[in-house]
Protein backbone atom coordinates (compact mmCIF):
# COMPACT_ATOMS: atom_id res chain seq x y z
CA UNK A 1 0.00 0.00 0.00
CA UNK A 2 1.18 3.40 -1.18
CA UNK A 3 1.63 6.43 1.36
CA UNK A 4 -0.83 7.92 -0.53
CA UNK A 5 -3.19 5.33 0.04
CA UNK A 6 -2.66 5.16 3.43
CA UNK A 7 -3.40 9.36 3.64
CA UNK A 8 -6.72 8.37 1.83
CA UNK A 9 -10.04 9.24 3.90
CA UNK A 10 -12.32 6.62 4.30
CA UNK A 11 -15.74 7.72 1.96
CA UNK A 12 -18.64 9.22 4.13
CA UNK A 13 -21.67 9.75 3.31
CA UNK A 14 -23.17 13.18 2.26
CA UNK A 15 -25.42 13.71 5.63
CA UNK A 16 -22.17 12.73 7.16
CA UNK A 17 -19.70 15.10 5.64
CA UNK A 18 -21.90 18.55 6.22
CA UNK A 19 -21.65 17.37 10.51
CA UNK A 20 -17.76 17.14 10.07
CA UNK A 21 -17.80 20.24 8.47
CA UNK A 22 -20.57 21.83 10.62
CA UNK A 23 -18.70 20.94 13.45
CA UNK A 24 -16.18 23.58 12.53
CA UNK A 25 -17.81 26.67 12.71
CA UNK A 26 -21.07 28.10 13.84
CA UNK A 27 -23.70 28.73 11.92
CA UNK A 28 -26.07 31.86 11.92
CA UNK A 29 -29.71 32.56 11.48
CA UNK A 30 -31.63 35.02 9.55
CA UNK A 31 -31.99 37.58 11.78
CA UNK A 32 -28.54 37.17 13.25
CA UNK A 33 -26.79 37.08 9.49
CA UNK A 34 -28.66 40.49 8.75
CA UNK A 35 -27.85 42.16 12.20
CA UNK A 36 -23.97 41.22 11.24
CA UNK A 37 -24.59 42.39 7.60
CA UNK A 38 -25.47 45.56 9.40
CA UNK A 39 -22.04 45.47 10.97
CA UNK A 40 -20.07 45.29 8.30
CA UNK A 41 -20.09 41.21 7.36
CA UNK A 42 -20.40 40.24 3.55
CA UNK A 43 -23.04 38.75 2.48
CA UNK A 44 -22.38 36.33 -0.24
CA UNK A 45 -25.54 34.85 -2.31
CA UNK A 46 -24.35 32.03 -4.21
CA UNK A 47 -27.86 30.66 -5.53
CA UNK A 48 -27.90 30.00 -9.10
CA UNK A 49 -29.74 32.78 -11.54
CA UNK A 50 -32.66 30.58 -11.49
CA UNK A 51 -33.73 30.80 -8.23
CA UNK A 52 -32.75 34.15 -8.00
CA UNK A 53 -34.97 35.53 -10.80
CA UNK A 54 -38.00 33.08 -9.52
CA UNK A 55 -37.19 34.14 -5.45
CA UNK A 56 -35.25 37.15 -5.21
CA UNK A 57 -32.05 38.95 -3.68
CA UNK A 58 -31.26 39.90 -0.48
CA UNK A 59 -30.26 43.72 -0.68
CA UNK A 60 -26.46 44.42 0.01
CA UNK A 61 -25.56 40.76 -0.77
CA UNK A 62 -22.76 40.17 -3.45
CA UNK A 63 -23.85 37.53 -6.04
CA UNK A 64 -21.21 35.10 -6.36
CA UNK A 65 -22.21 31.79 -8.20
CA UNK A 66 -20.58 29.05 -6.19
CA UNK A 67 -18.32 27.94 -9.46
CA UNK A 68 -16.52 31.33 -8.89
CA UNK A 69 -16.95 31.02 -5.14
CA UNK A 70 -13.44 30.67 -3.97
CA UNK A 71 -11.79 32.65 -6.89
CA UNK A 72 -13.94 35.78 -5.62
CA UNK A 73 -13.22 35.62 -2.18
CA UNK A 74 -9.81 34.75 -1.81
CA UNK A 75 -8.20 38.09 -0.86
CA UNK A 76 -4.81 37.21 -2.68
CA UNK A 77 -6.69 35.87 -6.26
CA UNK A 78 -5.80 37.69 -8.76
CA UNK A 79 -9.98 37.72 -9.95
CA UNK A 80 -11.15 38.79 -6.41
CA UNK A 81 -14.24 40.70 -5.75
CA UNK A 82 -13.44 44.02 -4.68
CA UNK A 83 -15.08 43.57 -1.09
CA UNK A 84 -12.74 40.07 -0.60
CA UNK A 85 -10.13 42.62 1.82
CA UNK A 86 -8.60 40.32 3.74
CA UNK A 87 -8.91 36.93 5.52
CA UNK A 88 -10.25 38.13 8.84
CA UNK A 89 -13.26 39.11 6.67
CA UNK A 90 -16.78 37.94 8.39
CA UNK A 91 -18.18 36.36 5.47
CA UNK A 92 -21.72 34.78 5.72
CA UNK A 93 -22.44 32.37 2.62
CA UNK A 94 -25.98 31.93 1.29
CA UNK A 95 -27.38 29.08 -0.51
CA UNK A 96 -31.15 28.10 -1.42
CA UNK A 97 -31.86 25.68 1.89
CA UNK A 98 -28.12 25.91 3.91
CA UNK A 99 -26.76 22.89 2.69
CA UNK A 100 -24.41 24.15 -0.37
CA UNK A 101 -23.36 26.91 1.28
CA UNK A 102 -21.71 24.55 4.72
CA UNK A 103 -20.11 23.07 2.03
CA UNK A 104 -18.70 26.10 0.44
CA UNK A 105 -17.40 27.42 3.90
CA UNK A 106 -15.30 24.87 4.46
CA UNK A 107 -13.82 25.59 0.95
CA UNK A 108 -13.28 29.59 1.99
CA UNK A 109 -11.88 27.74 5.35
CA UNK A 110 -9.08 26.35 3.46
CA UNK A 111 -8.64 29.52 1.77
CA UNK A 112 -8.41 31.13 5.07
CA UNK A 113 -11.45 33.03 5.42
CA UNK A 114 -11.38 31.46 9.06
CA UNK A 115 -14.37 33.92 10.33
CA UNK A 116 -16.63 32.53 7.08
CA UNK A 117 -20.08 30.48 7.98
CA UNK A 118 -23.22 30.33 6.55
CA UNK A 119 -26.95 30.87 7.20
CA UNK A 120 -28.99 27.90 8.43
CA UNK A 121 -31.86 27.33 6.37
CA UNK A 122 -30.19 29.42 3.66
CA UNK A 123 -32.43 32.37 1.47
CA UNK A 124 -35.52 30.53 2.37
CA UNK A 125 -35.19 30.74 5.89
CA UNK A 126 -33.90 34.59 5.44
CA UNK A 127 -37.57 35.41 3.82
CA UNK A 128 -39.14 32.58 6.23
CA UNK A 129 -38.15 35.03 8.72
CA UNK A 130 -39.81 38.30 6.99
CA UNK A 131 -36.17 40.05 6.38
CA UNK A 132 -35.77 42.30 3.24
CA UNK A 133 -36.16 40.97 -0.05
CA UNK A 134 -35.82 42.56 -3.24
CA UNK A 135 -37.98 41.28 -6.54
Amino acid sequence: MSDADQRREAPVGIDELLEQVRAGYERVGPREAAAEAAEGALLVDIRYAALREADGLIPGALVVERNELEWRLDPQGSHRAPQAVGHDLRVVVICNEGYASSLAVASLHRLGLHRATDLTGGFQAWRAAGLPVAL
